[in-house]
């Protein structure tokens, strides 16, 4: 019998995703699921105050409500068969157990932020006022500080940043700035910061009490990724000149995003496992992995637009060379 080894495990899996994951602040399963793979969104508005008139009579206001679906598209799989002489000469270190974990490490964290930083880019370029485009070079140690303030300062973030609710993320090369500014004396350490208190460690400050957190890991960092490479996995998206011409993905300089608005959407999380003999593709142990999960920026609840996240990138295109 195949058992579902993601539902057995699902406490230490949920807490290899957190621990690895720069994005686990983001992670929710507070989601009312009303068919196979949507979710609904209620959003409603109102019209506000008018001047009272002693003559009698109300203002008549309105108000508008509407269900907004969202859909999950990125439903993801493999499969591993692990020959039984490779167990029984390994020490059965190639286990169902081992293989989870080095899967889940080495491939599922990083693309789980991956998804999230260019979904979230992405939701920003569509905004005006909420993205940007800058030469890496540019964010000089003299410059870098005022630079980041500035970015906190567009549009509606300020809301979102008195209330706690934004964490900003920067490259490396903009955190090695910010260490060696002389405008910014707070002090840069590493630190974690997750749900439940569990989360990577890196390089973490804060600017105006939003946290700016470093990503050591540039290749999780870009604002577009192809989703089916030779090999598996993820890439940034290559620029394609000839032909159907394809726009090269850009590195992330600095990526807001806000807790109340963005989330990291899992539905299904399953992992098989079948003995030999029960199963038709080679005398082993068959290991198999599907998630299907998505990310998703939700607009305000006044105007219904969205206003708590902004990107800036590098102004030059991923090539692959």
């Amino acid at each position: 019998m195949a058992l579902n080894y993601a539902q057995v495990w699902e406490p230490e899996l949920l807490e290899i995703l957190m621990q690895g994951t720069l994005t686990s602040p983001f992670v929710t399963s507070n989601v009312k699921w009303l068919d196979a793979k949507t979710f609904h969104f209620t959003q409603m508005s109102t019209s506000g105050y008018k001047n009272h008139s002693r003559s009698g009579g109300w203002n008549k206001g309105n108000y508008t409500q509407k269900d907004v679906p969202f859909t999950l598209t990125h439903d993801r799989d493999v499969s591993f068969l692990v020959d039984k002489a490779d167990v029984d000469e390994t020490n059965a270190t190639a286990s169902i157990q081992n293989i989870s974990k080095t899967f889940e490490m080495t491939q599922v964290v990083p693309e789980t932020d991956a998804l999230f930083f260019s979904k979230v880019a992405q939701a920003a370029q569509k905004e005006d006022g909420y993205h940007s485009s800058t030469a890496a070079s540019g964010y000089t140690k003299a410059k870098v500080f005022s630079m980041l303030k500035d970015i906190l300062a567009k549009g509606k973030l300020r809301r979102y940043k008195a209330n706690g609710s934004l964490i900003m993320y920067v490259s490396s090369a903009i955190m090695d700035a910010l260490e060696q500014s002389t405008e910014f004396t707070r002090k840069i350490e590493m630190t974690q910061i997750a749900e439940g208190g569990m989360g990577i460690e890196t390089r973490v400050t804060d600017i105006d009490g939003v946290p700016i957190m470093e990503v050591v890991d540039d290749e999780r960092f870009y604002d577009a990724f192809d989703w089916e490479p030779e090999n598996g996995g993820f890439a940034p998206q290559k620029k394609v000149a000839e032909g159907t011409p394809v726009t090269g993905a850009h590195k992330i300089n600095v990526l807001v995003a806000c807790g109340q608005t963005c989330k990291i959407v899992p539905k299904i999380s399953s992992i098989y496992y079948f003995d030999p003999g029960a199963h038709t593709e080679g005398d082993g142990y068959l290991y198999q992995n599907r998630s299907l999960s998505d990310v998703f920026v939700f607009p305000n609840g006044k105007d219904g637009k969205i206003d708590s996240v902004y990107v800036d990138v590098d102004t030059t295109e991923y090539t692959g060379a």
